[in-house]
């Protein structure tokens, strides 16, 4: 099994699409820009060098509070 997940929407700048897979049950939280991106699991899966991923789409943005 992949320990790597790929990403799907969200902000064109973010740097990596491949992260580090999350603990099960957990959505993939990226900080970017003074917030975070929010990725849940979807049921598909990508391809790549690292094998069979499976695929977080983006869902929110939100907002760290200063």
């Amino acid at each position: 099994m992949a320990n790597k997940a790929a990403l799907e929407g969200g902000p064109g700048d973010l740097p990596e699409r491949i992260v580090p897979l999350p603990a099960p049950g957990e959505d993939v939280k990226i900080p970017h820009r003074g917030g975070y991106e929010h990725f849940r699991l979807t049921s598909r899966h990508q391809n790549g060098p690292e094998g069979q991923l499976p695929v977080y789409e983006w869902w929110e943005r939100t907002e760290v509070a200063e």
